[in-house]
């Protein structure tokens, strides 16, 4: 944790899916329903009920700098295949298919009229559903540079992360050859473009492990209301907007200087990040505010009146969250956040299993990530989190054109 389109005949996809059956029926009952907001005498739809898509192709993939989503389902996979043209192929097919999926519409044929002999090409459970501004993103883990001859174009940026102090990482719930992180207001709409996917790669890869997420933790809209964590805090008020051409250049986006096929690119982290809801829930108001360096309502820093206004990390203990993951305290290192709750039933003892899902891009993982979080070894936070699975992946440029697809500057013979 830091501080700092157009649908076609009816398709779409969700469900129980994926690494996760009875959770993903839940995430989808508790968020199926669309909100609406009402002005004046008129209901307004939401983004969500407006059914917005955003569109796939681009210098940069969708799902990084886009304006943050409400719901995520996030699958690392694992190659099974050692085939590099059969993988190839199937990156092909996925890239088809999210181009589609994205757009509002069904997978190849769709989920019924083709032959009663065949499965469908398309599941069907988003059968009417809208495009609820899908993305899906995807990334490469070094264990993939291992496989197919390609560990001379693993970048030097893609680093293995080293044990952080305090850390008990599932080896279940870390690693992967490639992740999807798929993001969309609909719960449904971002399970089924998971599920899709894993059916189009069977054979080829499987799925590792996957998260479902909720409640959007930060936001790359900073005129929008920032959004909280399950401690109630407001998280991420200094996160890069997605209109920040500049600080993206600077901090998120690769420069190809030691991977030509990366630039436009971005390196992710994905954090799971347990929260020990129940002592935190007795900690006192004081402390809470000293622990975070922020007050609870409004988000001021310690001393101050605004949420945005500027930290004065002095003022605030040494151990407190803000003073420790700031920029000033890094050496200027900053990365873009989408992070997104999750609860995952209870641990068998009656304890939540509920935290942060984290997700953060940066242009060099030893620039951002690791050193902002060798610096939180000692954040007074860290008493009510766990670290419990990570993993890291390179996450390549965009699909320029409807002739592209994921991955073709790493797997095209003249990268």
């Amino acid at each position: 944790m830091t501080d700092e389109a157009h649908p076609s005949p009816p398709s779409r996809r969700a469900l129980i899916g994926w690494g996760g059956a009875g959770l993903a029926l839940g995430a989808a009952a508790a968020g199926g329903a669309v909100a609406m907001t009402r002005s004046g005498d008129d209901i307004t739809p939401t983004a969500a009920e407006a059914g917005a898509a955003v569109e796939f192709h681009g210098a940069h993939q969708a799902g990084i700098a886009t304006p943050v989503q409400d719901r995520l389902h996030f699958a690392a996979f694992d190659v099974t295949t050692d085939d590099r043209a059969e993988f190839v192929r199937m990156l092909k097919d996925w890239t088809a298919a999210a181009r589609r999926m994205t757009a509002g519409k069904a997978v190849g044929d769709g989920a019924y009229g083709g032959l009663a002999e065949a499965p469908p090409d398309d599941t069907g459970e988003a059968l009417g559903l809208k495009p609820s501004r899908l993305t899906l993103t995807i990334g490469f883990g070094p264990s993939l540079f291992e496989k197919f001859d390609l560990a001379d174009r693993r970048p030097e940026a893609l680093v293995d992360l080293p044990q952080f102090a305090g850390d008990n990482l599932d080896k279940n719930r870390s690693g992967g050859d490639l992740c999807v992180q798929a993001c969309a207001d609909d719960p449904q709409v971002a399970v089924h473009a998971i599920r899709n996917l894993a059916r189009i790669g069977f054979g080829k890869v499987v799925i590792r492990w996957s998260q479902l997420g909720f409640g959007k933790t930060s936001s790359t809209t900073p005129d929008a209301q920032t959004p909280r964590n399950l401690m109630g805090f407001k998280d991420g008020t200094r996160n890069i907007a997605g209109t920040e051409t500049d600080r993206l250049e600077k901090f998120v986006w690769a420069d190809g200087k030691d991977a030509a096929w990366m630039a436009g690119g971005s390196y992710l982290v994905a954090r799971r990040i347990r929260m020990h809801i129940e002592t935190w829930d007795r900690t006192s108001l004081q402390e809470q505010e000293d622990i975070f360096g922020r007050d609870k309502g409004e988000g001021a820093p310690v001393g101050k009146a605004k949420e945005r206004d500027k930290p004065f990390l002095p003022a605030m203990k040494p151990d407190a969250h803000v003073r420790l993951a700031h920029p000033d305290s890094n050496g200027g290192a900053t990365i873009l956040r989408r992070g997104y709750s999750f609860t995952d039933g209870t641990d068998g003892l009656g304890r939540l299993d509920a935290g942060l899902f984290f997700l953060a891009y940066q242009k060099d993982v030893r620039e951002g990530f690791i050193r902002i979080q060798r610096h939180l070894s000692t954040d007074a936070l860290n008493e009510y989190i766990q670290h419990v699975g990570s993993a890291v992946f390179a996450v390549p440029p965009g699909v320029r054109d409807k002739d592209d697809w994921w991955g073709s500057t790493l797997f095209s013979e003249e990268a």
